[in-house]
């Protein structure tokens, strides 16, 4: 019997179906700028190969997938759609799916709460009909002005009890080591005011070569988040990695991803960077990021490594359990 697995880092925007995307685009009248199926799943693809960077990915999810998943309609088939997907074709029985609902209310335009509820009952409906275990996290964005990001923090609080398991920071770290003091300070207190409330956090971080191993540190010593989505660059750093180590501080790989967005050149740089990890002791867990946008799911994601040979049989073994220690969703049986 196959093994079931988990994924802790799985974006919303790059995790619903082409065919599903395509159906909510037509229903809610949705304007695309192609006229068949096939040229629209060309063009929500972020697949190894075909994007350069971060940013490129980044991009087919603010302006298509994102955009179409903007209502509550859109929002509610969205999460019920990944859940199930990623049960029936990965066996993925605990999943935590993260958003930002902000990018899905047109720019204020709907309520953001009706946003959340409608993302609560499509996670509500798959847990029932799956018996599956999932939570949401909300992605606070380095491109907002910090009110909204204050906004997001305080929704995610309001919701804890309801399903909501935690925050990230998402975006780009152009500037990430030249913030002014006072917005360091800004997202301190957020993370701090989340983990008072009772929230576990995490933060996109070391995912390109901008900022580097002392990024992570930056982002490990000054927000203290329980997880660290990526991570790839704390590799090269042996203090920064020890400082994982020491802090507990759990990384979430994403391999096609990272091979994607060139946080790594190729699969045999991947192994040499988790290889590095194994041996210092920082944990870590494998997960898909966007199994639509990158065209996989969480048994190509295990399959990549074991046939690659990045990871031995043993080792995918302790990244999984890791994963179900680190999750996010309460007390595991």
């Amino acid at each position: 019997m196959a093994r079931e697995l988990s994924d802790l880092h799985i974006h919303v925007g790059g995790a619903v179906a082409p065919h599903i995307l395509w159906s909510i685009a037509h229903d809610q009248g949705f304007k695309l700028p192609v006229a068949s199926y096939w040229e629209f799943k060309e063009l929500i693809s972020a697949r190894p190969g075909k994007v350069r960077s971060l940013d490129e990915y980044l991009a087919v999810m603010h302006e298509w997938t994102e955009k179409i998943q903007s209502s509550p309609q859109a929002m509610e088939r969205s999460v019920y759609e990944v859940i199930g997907k990623e049960y029936r074709s990965s066996r993925v029985s605990l999943i935590e799916l993260r958003f930002n609902p902000m990018k899905r209310n047109v720019g204020g335009e709907r309520d953001l709460d009706h946003i959340i509820h409608a993302a609560l009952r499509g996670m509500d409906r798959a847990v029932l009909e799956y018996g599956v275990q999932a939570g949401l996290i909300f992605c606070l964005a380095r491109e907002f002005p910090a009110h909204l990001n204050e906004i997001l923090v305080e929704k995610a609080i309001k919701y804890r009890r309801r399903g909501v398991v935690g925050i990230d920071l998402a975006g780009t770290e152009r500037h990430a080591l030249e913030l002014m003091p006072e917005e360091v300070g800004r997202y301190r207190e957020l993370y701090a005011r989340a983990r008072r409330a009772g929230l576990k956090t995490t933060v996109h971080t070391g995912e390109t070569a901008t900022t580097g191993a002392e990024g992570v540190r930056a982002v490990v010593e000054q927000l203290e988040p329980h997880r660290i989505g990526h991570g790839i660059c704390a590799a090269r750093d042996e203090k920064v990695m020890d400082l994982l180590r020491e802090r507990g501080v759990v990384l979430e790989i994403c391999p096609s991803s990272n091979l994607a967005t060139r946080a790594v050149g190729s699969i045999e740089e991947l192994g040499q960077v988790l290889a590095r990890f194994w041996d210092r002791g920082v944990r870590f867990t494998i997960n898909t990021d966007g199994p639509y946008l990158l065209d996989t799911n969480m048994r190509a994601e295990v399959r990549l490594l074991r046939e690659s040979g990045v990871l031995a049989e043993e080792q995918i073994d302790q990244a999984l359990r890791w994963a179900r220690e680190a999750t996010f969703i309460g007390e595991l049986p």
